[in-house]
């Protein structure tokens, strides 16, 4: 079979880019206006950048339910619409004088809101759009669209603000949303048999049985969870440690950290190859052992006070799991039932929630014991998860699993 994705896959995927690139342009330009227009101080963006990261906690389950019981095309086309009347009603409030931190906060929630649906409902279309042998490609295209929004978009949003000022920022992003709407509505979507409706809290429940009592997809969840809190327990302390241990300026932290969004980049382009060449569990298992070795060179820092082993790092950090977000997306999607993808994909959204647990964990180690204490500490959480995938069924797969039917 060819390898030409489907045309009406590829415009999912241009959506996906858009969208994408409108959510960093925009979640980078908030807190620049915040401060510069609003005067904002770091408490006050501390809680604006709360208020732009609660809604994958709250509203991923919920998302995932409408995911299932609508058209995800239609959903999605709602929640990116969603965001562009919020960045619009920034711009208006920005031109008309009237913005304020607490107005600047709801409507970025409000756009948030509208990223949760899009990022839930998103993966759960693929399959409908694609050949199961082609979802391993399918989802490397979405994940290298994201990482360019990831690695772009906030340097763009900055640019954007300081060249043609924080309204006409704002403007951008809403028309990148805009433009996302009108490629969506351009996807033929398969209809979907109707399923009888119940209470949504045994809908739910059905999608977390499902999750938690499933072999291949319990122990994936438990790995990203444990992840995420290594993760951000470095992230949490790495730029006052880059700064006193290692010497760095603000321009030279800039760019140790933008080494993650060139891994990113690299891992997404190379995931395709990968999966070709080697069994798909062993795929599976790969990121969470670079995650592993990311980890121990960033410790090494602490004996060897050198910026470009951090740099390698960070490099590794994005290549390594970007791997593992497209193989284990595309296990997700073959063993779960179409009609329970939506519920699924939110479950694993809801593994960011560990994002605060290991900022929170950084704050707390790295008061009382300073930063090298969390970078050890996040040392063990890698190797924790590294183990957990490795002990499971996962990655003693040869193949990736048939598709699984409702």
């Amino acid at each position: 079979m060819s390898d030409i994705l489907p045309a009406t896959f590829n415009r999912l995927a241009w959506s996906n880019l858009v969208a994408q690139s409108a959510e960093q342009v925009a979640l980078a330009a908030a807190p620049i206006v915040a401060v510069l227009l609003l005067g904002a101080g770091e408490g006050e963006t501390g809680l604006l950048q709360t208020a732009l990261t609660l809604p994958f906690v709250l509203f991923a389950i919920p998302a995932g339910l409408l995911a299932d019981r609508m058209a995800r095309r239609r959903l999605m086309a709602a929640a990116e619409a969603l965001r562009a009347g919020a960045l619009l009603g920034v711009l208006l409030l920005i031109v008309t004088g009237w913005l304020t931190l607490p107005l600047l906060a709801l409507l970025g929630f409000v756009a948030v809101c509208g990223t949760v649906v899009y990022s839930v409902a998103a993966p759960s279309l693929v399959p409908s759009l694609v050949p199961p042998q082609m979802l391993p490609a399918a989802n490397a295209r979405i994940e290298l669209a994201r990482t360019v929004a990831f690695a772009a978009g906030p340097a763009l949003g900055g640019l954007l603000v300081g060249w043609i000022g924080a309204g006409p920022a704002f403007g951008f992003a809403a028309a990148l949303s805009i433009l996302a709407v009108v490629l969506l509505s351009g996807i033929y979507e398969p209809v979907r048999a109707k399923l009888a409706r119940r209470h949504p809290w045994q809908e739910i429940k059905e999608g977390a049985t499902f999750v938690f009592g499933h072999d291949l997809l319990r122990p994936v969840f438990v790995t990203q969870f444990i992840f995420n809190t290594a993760w951000f327990l470095i992230l949490a302390v790495f730029v006052p440690y880059a700064v006193r241990s290692l010497g760095l300026s603000a321009a030279g932290v800039g760019l140790v950290m933008g080494m993650y969004g060139v891994g990113m980049v690299f891992g997404a382009l190379l995931a395709t190859r990968v999966m070709k060449r080697f069994r798909f569990g062993s795929v599976i298992g790969l990121g969470p052992v670079v995650g592993l070795a990311a980890a121990g060179v960033m410790a090494l820092t602490t004996l060897i006070h050198t910026p470009v082993l951090a740099g390698l790092s960070f490099f590794l950090l994005g290549a390594g799991p970007i791997i593992w977000v497209i193989s284990t997306t595309t296990l997700r999607q073959s063993v779960t039932p179409p009609r329970l993808l939506g519920r699924v994909s939110a479950i694993n959204i809801m593994a960011y929630g560990a994002r605060p647990l290991g900022a929170g964990l950084g704050a707390l180690v790295g008061g009382l014991y300073g930063a090298e204490a969390c970078l050890y500490l996040a040392v063990a959480g890698f190797a924790v998860q590294a183990m957990v995938i490795w002990m499971s069924r996962a990655v003693a797969l040869i193949s990736q699993p048939e598709m699984a039917c409702d």
